[in-house]
C-alpha cells in the first residue's frame, strides 16, 4: 500500500460541498482507501486572476489521506477524473474553480516529469495546504523540503480560516 496525501480545493457551486463531496469520491476510489481527512479552511484566493475586474470569491481547502495499490500516476488520472465529474473547466491558468484536486506525496517518491511532479512543486509555500496537511499528519517530512512543521509561517496562515 503507499501512502498519498492530496490537496482539495474550490471556490464555485457551494465549495464546501464540493470538497465534501471529492472527499466520498476519494473513498470510492478502486484499490483505495480514505484514511484521514481534515477540517475545511476558508481562504483568500492566491494567484487566482478574475475575468473583467470581477471579484474571486474565497476558497474552500482540505487535505486528504489515502493509502493506495494505484500507482501515482492511476492515482493523478484518477484525481482529475473526480475533477471532471464535478464539472471543472480550466478556461485560463488559475481561474476559479468548482474543484481542484492535487497529488502533493505519494510516499517519499520525487518524480519531475511533463505529467506528474511529486512532491507537489508549490505546497511547500501555500499555507493553505500546509495547514491541513499538518492537521492530519504532524510529524510528516517531505522530500526535498522536510518537516512540515517547519514550513508553516505566520505569513503563509494569513487570510486562512479553520472552519470545522
Amino acid at each position: 500500500m503507499h501512502q498519498a496525501f492530496i490537496a482539495l480545493g474550490s471556490n464555485l457551486q457551494n465549495p464546501a460541498a464540493q470538497v465534501e463531496k471529492a472527499f466520498s469520491a476519494l473513498a470510492r476510489l478502486p484499490e483505495t482507501r480514505l484514511v484521514k481527512k481534515s477540517s475545511l479552511y476558508r481562504t483568500a484566493p492566491v494567484d487566482c486572476p478574475s475575468e473583467a475586474g470581477s471579484e474571486v470569491p474565497d476558497f474552500i481547502n482540505a487535505v486528504a489521506e489515502v493509502h493506495t495499490e494505484l500507482s501515482a500516476q492511476d492515482l493523478l488520472l484518477a484525481l482529475h477524473a473526480i475533477e471532471d465529474e464535478a464539472g471543472r473547466e480550466r478556461p485560463y491558468v488559475n481561474a476559479p474553480r468548482v474543484l481542484d484536486c492535487d497529488l502533493l506525496l505519494f510516499d517519499d517518491t520525487v518524480i519531475k516529469s511533463d505529467k506528474l511532479t511529486l512532491p507537489h512543486p508549490r505546497m511547500h509555500i501555500r499555507g493553505f495546504v500546509l495547514l491541513p496537511l499538518f492537521e492530519i499528519a504532524p510529524q510528516l517530512s517531505m522530500p526535498i523540503h522536510g518537516s512540515i512543521a517547519l514550513l508553516i509561517s505566520p505569513e503563509l496562515s494569513k487570510d486562512i480560516t479553520k472552519l470545522s
